[in-house]
């Protein structure tokens, strides 16, 4: 059974892509062709960051690792279900980011790491996500493969002091790393770029295969 919070959250989401899509609609895979330049446009990590490795559990309940999902390029955000704004506004985008980018989308996955496994389990994780995108999948883990995680991509969250009534919020960092088909981290993206950059970087990622 989906709980309260989480049907409130859902139907917010479904709120924001629809008016997001809306807004963005009209600038479908502008300046994201093969002629332009093939230079990144996000922050290049290129051989400054770890391979994507991991061992989770995902929103199937399925044990999974960072090898499940060589072949993809993909997109690493840590979060939770509980957040009240930055987690379901950046899931949004990216929804969008997925649409502008049509059938290359495919070729790519979001992959929503829970930073408040006590909570987020796999049935939440499952709802919540693909109320977003059907490329979207939800991990979890035990605090210490979360915190291990999170230190390996020098991201960082802070559980923050229960209100009294069991609810409590964790502040957490928002950049989302992007790794190629290889598994190799790529490029940062931060809520300070545009998403036309991210459009386009991941256009040519996923269309030209992994440019240097």
């Amino acid at each position: 059974m989906i709980p309260d919070h989480l049907r409130t959250t859902l139907r917010r989401a479904g709120q924001l892509t629809l008016m997001l899509a809306l807004l963005l609609g009209s600038l479908l895979l502008v300046a994201c062709h093969r002629g332009d330049s093939v230079e990144w446009r996000l922050t290049d990590v290129t051989g400054h960051m770890p391979d994507l490795d991991f061992r989770l559990v995902d929103d199937q309940g399925k044990a999974v690792t960072g090898k499940d999902y060589r072949g993809k390029v993909v997109l690493l955000y840590f979060g939770y279900t509980h957040c009240p704004d930055v987690c379901p506004l950046t899931l949004a985008q990216l929804h969008v980011v997925m649409q502008r980018l049509g059938p290359l989308a495919d070729g790519a996955r979001i992959l929503f790491v829970s930073v408040d496994p006590a909570r987020d389990t796999p049935e939440i994780m499952h709802a919540y996500v693909n109320a977003f995108d059907p490329r979207a999948v939800g991990l979890s883990g035990t605090p210490r493969e979360i915190e291990a995680l999170s230190k390996r991509y020098r991201s960082a969250f802070t559980r923050e002091p229960d209100k009294g009534d069991g609810q409590y919020e964790v502040s957490h960092s928002s950049a989302i790393y992007v790794f190629d088909r290889e598994g190799k981290a790529r490029l940062l993206a931060t809520p300070g770029n545009p998403q036309d950059a991210l459009v386009h970087d991941l256009h040519l990622m996923l269309s030209l295969g992994n440019p240097t």
